[in-house]
């Protein structure tokens, strides 16, 4: 009896044990099967996170690539407004470039605008076009007028191009023949070599576009007395350019001449003229290019001396005189004796005043073997308070 209760106790000792192991076996496959959950969550959030880290830099950097060239160049030309790039060495942004924007130095610009191609055959079809090149403190009074003039006109017949002191910007709609027509600039001041660079800065600009083979320089002041055909057609049929250069044996003239200028500028080569003129391609590349007698001007010739009344005239005049008609396009009064031209305000603009301009009953030379009465093109300086009566005229008289 003790044996058999003996026994029973050991057996239930035995199932007790059993029952334990087999529950501590049960929580061992389920911490295994929580362990193997916990990092299979851990792994697919780890996953999930790298992925979108992935996808974002891809996005990012497929962003800048749409929106940046592949390469840092200031001189390439960028159009914003669309975040499109423009091949910097295709052909079409080579010879006309799209945005007058541009990071270039005066010596780098002028360098790159004296290039001149040996191939006389254009790869293109070249439409001869007239630069008219708008020298400006600010801003452009009677560009009512020039939107007027240049109305309906081919595009491929003409260019324009805005020079104002540094800070202007001239805010026109984007309608505006002359929307985003301004050119880097540099301060200018009057009756200093300052002058010079900005005409010469104008032609640099003017010259990047192959197209431009006329340049007329304009102020702010400046009027066209005939319409565009008659203005394109002068222009691009002349064998000359238009520059007034003159010998002046008053104080005006030679009295302004240094003797340090010697021996490259004699007295006999000293010249006198109008800042406004108008060039030919060809000239406006050597303009551009030339330094030797700008430095001499630059250095000796300072007030009272004005390097733009007499660097350009005496220049030709020395080396293309051949070249040159002698005489300006654009009408200034000078009538009375003083620093600037006589001003034309709204009670001077009459029709007899404006036809007294379109001809004046002189004769001038064209292409050396005729004359025309047609001498000036452009007049100059005209108020802003002119702008009314002369919108009232363009039609009639300038036909415009």
């Amino acid at each position: 009896m003790a044996m058999q209760k003996s026994r029973g106790e050991k057996d239930d000792v035995e199932n007790r044990l059993a029952t334990t192991a087999s529950v501590k076996d049960s929580s061992v496959s389920l911490l295994r099967v929580i362990s193997v959950l916990i990092i299979f969550v851990v792994g697919v959030v780890i996953g999930l996170v790298s992925s979108s880290h992935i996808d974002s830099y891809f996005r990012i950097q497929q962003f800048y690539t749409n929106r940046a060239p592949a390469f840092d160049d200031r001189n390439c030309t960028i159009v914003i407004n669309t975040c499109e790039t423009e091949d910097c060495l295709s052909m079409k942004s080579f010879i006309r470039p799209k945005n007058l924007t541009h990071g270039l130095s005066d010596e780098e610009l002028f360098w790159r605008a004296s290039l001149v191609p040996k191939k006389e055959e254009f790869p293109f079809n070249r439409v001869p076009k007239v630069a008219f090149m708008f020298l400006t403190r600010g801003p452009l009074p009677l560009l009512p007028l020039w939107e007027r003039f240049f109305k309906g006109e081919d595009e491929k017949k003409y260019s324009i191009y805005v020079h104002a002191q540094p800070g202007f910007q001239l805010n026109v709609p984007n309608s505006s023949v002359f929307y985003r027509r301004q050119i880097p600039s540099r301060r200018v001041e009057w009756g200093t070599v300052s002058l010079v660079d900005a005409e010469k800065r104008l032609l640099a600009n003017a010259l990047l576009d192959f197209s431009n083979e006329r340049f007329v320089l304009l102020s702010e002041s400046c009027i066209p007395v005939y319409n565009f055909p008659a203005v394109y057609g002068y222009l691009t049929g002349s064998m000359h350019s238009f520059v007034q250069s003159y010998d002046d044996p008053s104080r005006y003239g030679r009295g302004r001449y240094s003797r340090r200028m010697q021996p490259d500028i004699r007295l006999a080569d000293w010249r006198k003229g109008s800042q406004w003129f108008e060039l030919n391609r060809y000239l406006a590349a050597i303009v551009v290019a030339e330094t030797k007698y700008y430095s001499i001007f630059k250095k000796h010739c300072r007030p009272s001396c004005y390097p733009d009344e007499h660097y350009l005239p005496t220049f030709l005049h020395k080396f293309y005189g051949a070249m040159n008609a002698n005489r300006t396009v654009t009408y200034v009064d000078w009538s009375v004796i003083a620093p600037h031209p006589g001003t034309f305000t709204a009670v001077n603009v009459t029709e007899g005043f404006i036809r007294s301009i379109r001809n004046n009953g002189t004769a001038c030379s064209y292409n050396l073997k005729s004359t025309t009465t047609v001498c000036y093109l452009f007049a100059r300086k005209f108020t802003p308070d002119a702008l009314e009566p002369l919108l009232n005229l363009s039609s009639e008289v300038m036909r415009y």
